[in-house]
């Protein structure tokens, strides 16, 4: 970073970039907006370039601003590195990490375990957020974002730390109305209920005789949340694609039943982080901390 850059001046850059607003970043610091914009004027002035712009859409980076930003945000994240490698002599964990992670699976099974890790970690101080919206990692000033699900390329770092097993369910009363479904292709006959955050438009991906096919579902009711789903389900509306740990108590009472076994899924349970991020000691012992918890567990 340039002599003589202030971190204040810094700190408030990054967050203008990361909320896409003065006035969020403002909110963040718990300072007076007109605070925000004169630590980034004092930050373009010592660097001697623009490095946002005000659209119609909010706050943007230009070319250089936006090279500025990964490049400072890479600096820090070393420069935190470096000095949680004291904390680390210590045997000390220490710092804010904010995670975001999809709500069904973070009420149900990653809030006990992020407890468990405060309780262990004193000085750690958590911020988090559950959402089934896929968030944006570096837009939002994520530390570790929870995903379900194969990964895109990215210059994200992505570690798997665990499996999610999916099925498909439907109330048995449902069932004995319209029948059960024998092949993938039974199910354009019958009513289904679409998770919107991962299905591809209209269609259920399938692997038949080793080779994948789309199959297009008539859609009754679409909703991003998996809970949601499951009630749908269970009510008779229709036919469910949930994963295990949504649906395994419904199906252990009755309450729906899984059809087409042979088609289950097993998606990977994964912990992703911006670049830099993975090196800290705090994000490297709650991602270590995850993976020995989800490891063995069935989910």
């Amino acid at each position: 970073m340039t002599p003589g850059v202030d971190l204040d001046d810094l700190n408030a850059f990054f967050l203008v970039v990361e909320t896409g607003s003065f006035a969020r970043a403002a909110d963040r610091l718990g300072v007076a907006k007109s605070i925000v914009s004169r630590r980034v004027a004092h930050l373009e002035d010592q660097l001697k370039a623009r490095l946002l712009t005000r659209t119609a859409r909010g706050t943007q980076t230009t070319d250089v601003g936006a090279l500025y930003y990964a490049k400072a945000r890479e600096a820090m994240a070393q420069l935190e590195a470096a000095q949680e490698a004291v904390n680390d002599a210590m045997l000390e964990v220490a710092g804010p990490i904010r995670l975001s992670a999809p709500l069904s699976f973070g009420v149900s099974h990653l809030a006990p375990v992020l407890t468990e890790f405060a309780v262990r970690n004193p000085r750690i101080e958590l911020d988090v957020s559950f959402d089934d919206r896929k968030v944006d990692v570096l837009g939002g000033g994520f530390d570790v974002v929870i995903r379900i699900g194969e990964l895109t390329d990215s210059t994200l770092i992505a570690r798997r730390i665990g499996h999610i097993n999916g099925m498909i369910v439907a109330s048995p009363d449902y069932l004995s109305q319209k029948g059960t479904p024998q092949t993938p292709d039974d199910l354009g006959q019958l009513d289904c209920l679409l998770y919107t955050n991962v299905a591809p438009g209209d269609v259920w991906r399938f692997v038949v005789n080793g080779e994948e096919r789309m199959v297009r579902i008539p859609v009754r009711l679409r909703s991003d949340n998996g809970d949601m789903l499951l009630s749908a389900a269970v009510a008779g509306l229709g036919v469910a694609r949930l994963p295990a740990f949504i649906s395994s108590e419904a199906i252990a009472s009755g309450q729906v039943v899984p059809i087409l076994p042979e088609y289950n899924t097993t998606v990977p349970l994964c912990a992703v982080m911006p670049p830099g991020r993975s090196r800290t000691a705090r994000v490297r012992a709650l991602v270590d901390f995850l993976a020995l918890r989800f490891a063995n567990e069935v989910l």
